[in-house]
């Protein structure tokens, strides 16, 4: 499965005319960061930076651990790359988060349907993976306020 890692860059999305630049300094720092981890390639979308491994093998714990170090972040996670249908999304995420689910007791799932196309809207995303969660762990019981785990598609 691809992996990815996400950086949210937060309030340098209200900065108007400087945006741009504080963007391409956020760039630079993550490529000095990853520098030696092997190659990147780091794009930018709706304050959003995506880190995209181009190499097999890289260490993306490590990477995300030199990430977080870069300030003007306000957010970083690693996600799975899937094909935009829920056959995908359903199965990606129950062998995705094998390894982290079965160690916490409440989880909430959040959607942002960016896509209008997608055949179900954000909230039918949620409680339907959420079934499908809960059927693959029995031990997990949904928290919408104080989760353990919040799981983003």
């Amino acid at each position: 499965m691809k992996e990815i890692i996400l950086l949210k860059s937060g309030e340098i999305a209200l900065k108007g005319l400087n945006r741009g630049s504080f963007e391409d300094a956020l760039i630079r720092n993550a490529k000095r960061r990853l520098g030696s981890l092997g190659r990147w390639k780091i794009t930018k979308s709706q304050s959003t930076l995506y880190c995209e491994p181009q190499e097999d093998g890289l260490d993306l714990d490590e990477a995300v651990e030199r990430l977080s170090k870069v300030f003007g972040f306000a957010a970083l996670t690693r996600a799975a790359v899937v094909e935009k249908s829920w056959d995908a999304i359903r199965a990606a995420a129950v062998e995705y988060l094998a390894d982290t689910l079965p160690y916490v007791n409440t989880f909430k799932v959040n959607a942002r349907r960016s896509d209008k196309q997608f055949p179900m809207n954000s909230p039918e995303i949620c409680r339907e993976l959420g079934g499908v969660l809960l059927a693959a762990y029995p031990h997990l019981k949904v928290d919408v306020n104080e989760p353990e785990m919040v799981v983003w598609v």
